[in-house]
């Protein structure tokens, strides 16, 4: 049994503390000390990088303030997280923490009536500390290995990279990686693995996403990794952190939608900008695309960018919506999302659903008069064909 004193932490630090130590966020590979933090506060960049707000840690709760306000300089201190020990650090310095400074730096803002706020505020105790550290995780490690193994596969010299939810996974996505696809060697989708309960799981998420790539697409271009995102995401400067990992991950180039959070368009002497111009840098670059629609007089799915149709011709991919319809169990048309992909979720969202689905199956749909046993999806699938079918509509 360790004799080392205990800070108690959640997977959302241990991941985010993984980050730096496997170099996704370099230069950054230790904790702040307090007159680091101040000097990134003030400039936005660290060792000539740049980083939009101080990479600390100040665990919450008694027992942790406890902990850190006697620690001694050269003390190990374990991390211990779900009970278990996950590595420890050797203190450095332990300062005080300007709550509210650090929920503007990372949201923008201090609105405590925002749901992210007041999660993080539950999270974020009085005091930090920096110096080095070793952790027992092997996530971040195991994502750089197979986007290198991957690379090799292929011999990929340009490697692009998309951030996405896939909640749920519909055909603007798909357009998306499609383009993407056309002008690189090897695609790297991070898929974002969150924190918090979700309608879809990340793992009923990967599950279409694959199919998606699988079935469509030539799968040893495309490869799918979890992006644990973190706490450190889900502030206004996510673009610029998603940037910085996208980089540090082995990519060229990061894709990201016009819509993206983070991003914060405008024009300035009539050249379109975002926060990123703030960081221009030469290790990788990003585009930023603009809305996909389908127009309903081009019939086909188009950029906002090259249609000439106004938006009262325009069908959209809003990603809120057709989960609002996917949580009452209807089938999405198949212009917002493929019919296949569609019988994957509701099957899955809402097991069991029917007392005799072979039943309902055989009495509806056409079958070659032999005994077959049908799944939900199955179901699903033959449901939309109906859908589609217009000899009657």
């Amino acid at each position: 049994m360790t004799s080392n004193k205990q800070l108690y932490i959640d997977k959302q630090a241990l991941a985010t503390l993984s980050f730096a130590k496997e170099g996704i966020l370099s230069p950054i590979d230790k904790l702040m000390n307090k007159e680091e933090a101040k000097n990134v506060e003030e400039t936005g960049f660290y060792k000539g990088v740049p980083f939009p707000f101080p990479f600390i840690i100040a665990p919450f709760g008694k027992k942790n303030t406890k902990t850190l306000t006697s620690a001694t300089k050269g003390e190990t201190l374990d991390f211990i997280v779900d009970g278990k020990r996950r590595g420890h650090i050797v203190v450095d310095e332990v300062f005080k923490v300007d709550k509210k400074k650090r929920i503007e730096q990372i949201f923008g803002t201090y609105d405590t009536s925002n749901p992210e706020t007041q999660l993080f505020l539950k999270r974020l105790g009085d005091y930090a500390v920096s110096g080095e550290y070793e952790l027992d995780f092997d996530d971040i490690k195991n994502i750089k290995k197979t986007i290198t193994d991957a690379k090799k596969s292929v011999n990929a010299k340009c490697v692009a990279s998309v951030m996405m939810s896939a909640r749920p996974f519909h055909r603007a996505h798909e357009r998306l990686i499609r383009i993407t696809l056309e002008k690189t060697d090897l695609l790297v989708i991070f898929l974002l693995k969150p924190y918090t309960i979700d309608e879809i799981s990340y793992n009923l998420r990967l599950k279409t996403m694959q199919y998606f790539i699988d079935n469509y697409l030539p799968k040893n271009r495309v490869v799918i990794v979890p992006f644990e995102n973190t706490y450190i995401f889900a502030g206004y400067n996510n673009a610029v952190l998603d940037s910085i990992c996208a980089y540090n991950f082995g990519c060229n180039r990061l894709v990201i939608g016009q819509s993206h959070s983070g991003i914060g368009m405008y024009f300035d002497k009539n050249e379109t900008k975002s926060i990123l111009s703030k960081y221009e840098t030469s290790n990788i670059k990003v585009d930023i695309i603009t809305e996909f629609v389908y127009c309903n007089e081009c019939k086909t799915l188009v950029s906002k960018n090259t249609c000439p149709h106004g938006q009262h011709m325009h069908v959209k991919y809003d990603s809120d919506s057709l989960m609002e319809i996917l949580k009452a169990g209807i089938l999405p048309p198949a212009v917002l999302m493929r019919k296949d992909i569609s019988a994957i979720l509701l099957s899955e969202m809402f097991p069991n659903r029917f007392k005799n689905i072979q039943k309902i199956y055989d009495n509806i749909f056409p079958t070659k008069g032999l005994l077959e046993s049908h799944s939900e999806k199955d179901f699903y699938l033959e449901l939309m064909n109906l859908h589609q079918t217009v000899s009657l509509t």
